[in-house]
């Protein structure tokens, strides 16, 4: 198809149309393993054609270094890679075909990625076009429609993710009988998913507690383990893919992985919208706005954070604003670029709930993160003294024996202190 027979072009790129939704299979990078379960349920019933991408092999990053330029970061070229690599796969039809992101609005990659993914496939496939997903009116004319609804849904969908992700890791390592926590995984996904086809998502309270029962059930050894944190930039923190697989590596090495909650880092971006107007003189009416989103999140986190306590089989996922006062420690909540103050928030929180050894997940080409994560280690080891912390660097070049041996130090003074 000639692209001058098409009308849905700007600047040269191909832009989605509502039309599409009906011809188009849209294919979505893979950052979030256990919460794009969910969200690729949740778009699908709402008559999206979505596909979660799984192919994680070396052609990936080098089709990601081949099309991005290589002072991009990590995750960028990793994105990239897997759209690429998934189009020269055959599986799909590019004139039939669209992929999606999301951008945060804030600096670096979070506005940037759009353009670099547009540049890349037109490269090759110049009639893919590009959705955005986003709340700060970013791409307006190649963005995925998002109602009122929808965002609640994927909201949900992201509060029930974070209680499955969380309790499997709490499961997995003390498991009785191999595999009977992927069963409940299993089984907690596919409540969650029946909960929204039936519309009953909302009710949070009794699905929360149905998938808390259903790990509770799973028999567990009693015995202690190494417990490790991952914090980070957002993308290496979560994806297989751009972590080399770090938590299949931690559960091999005899840890249980502490992966913090997925909605700590949408309610960050959230309240850095009210913090914008108390430190830069943002709009007030916008961030009056934002901060009632807010305060309801919030209110659903602690109603959670309750029904962990009150079953009492799981340490709860941390209450955000203990996170807010753990950054008040370190780092000025004014400071937001990339993930900024909330990757030192997270590893005090982390410390303060006992778990003591943390990877600090750093990707090539994130300055911010560096800053904020690397460069906060010697206050927060001033803090807490015995806090155990290894930064990562994630890269084309890094090998993943350099990176698991670099683990592997950090984990043999983990096991020293335990012992002493």
């Amino acid at each position: 198809m000639a692209k001058t027979e098409r009308a849905d072009y700007k600047n040269g790129f191909p832009v989605w149309d509502k039309s599409m939704k009906k011809t188009h299979k849209i294919l979505i990078p893979d950052m979030l393993p256990w919460h794009f379960l969910l969200i690729e349920e949740v778009l699908r019933m709402e008559g999206y054609d979505v596909e979660v991408l799984k192919n994680e092999s070396r052609a990936v990053i080098d089709e990601g270094l081949k099309h991005v330029h290589n002072d991009a970061c990590y995750p960028c070229l990793c994105v990239v890679g897997q759209y690429i690599d998934a189009l020269k796969s055959g599986k799909y039809d590019p004139e039939r075909t669209a992929v999606l992101i999301s951008q945060t609005g804030g600096g670096c990659r979070a506005s940037n990625y759009v353009p670099l993914i547009k540049k890349a496939l037109s490269a090759e496939f110049p009639h893919v076009p590009v959705m955005s997903v986003n709340f700060s009116g970013l791409e307006k004319k190649s963005s995925l429609p998002m109602t009122f609804t929808l965002m609640m849904k994927l909201a949900y969908a992201i509060f029930y993710g974070d209680s499955i992700m969380w309790c499997y890791y709490q499961t997995k390592p003390y498991e009785e009988e191999k595999g009977a926590s992927d069963k409940a995984r299993d089984k907690a996904v596919k409540l969650a998913v029946e909960a929204f086809a039936r519309g009953k998502y909302k009710n949070y309270k009794k699905i929360n507690r149905e998938i808390i029962r259903i790990f509770a059930e799973v028999s567990r050894r009693s015995e202690e383990k190494i417990k490790v944190g991952i914090v980070g930039e957002i993308y290496v923190k979560y994806s297989n893919l751009g972590n080399n697989r770090l938590v299949d590596f931690l559960l091999a090495e005899d840890c249980e992985p502490v992966v913090p909650a997925l909605m700590d880092f949408v309610m960050y971006c959230i309240i850095n919208v009210v913090n914008d107007a108390k430190f830069y003189g943002h709009s007030p009416l916008v961030a009056f706005a934002y901060k009632q989103v807010y305060k309801m999140l919030r209110k659903i986190q602690l109603s959670i954070i309750g029904q962990f306590k009150e079953e009492g089989s799981f340490e709860p996922v941390h209450d955000f604003e203990h996170l807010r006062a753990c950054a008040d420690k370190v780092l000025n909540q004014g400071v937001k670029m990339g993930e900024g103050w909330l990757i030192p928030a997270e590893m005090a929180a982390l410390a303060e709930t006992g778990v003591k050894n943390v990877v600090c997940t750093q990707p090539f080409g994130c300055l911010p993160n560096h800053i904020a994560g690397k460069g906060a280690i010697r206050t927060l080891k001033s803090l807490y003294a015995d806090e155990n912390i290894v930064a990562v660097d994630y890269d084309p070049s890094s090998t993943k024996v350099n990176q698991e041996n670099r683990i592997k130090l950090m984990l043999a003074a983990a096991r020293q202190n335990k012992t002493v």
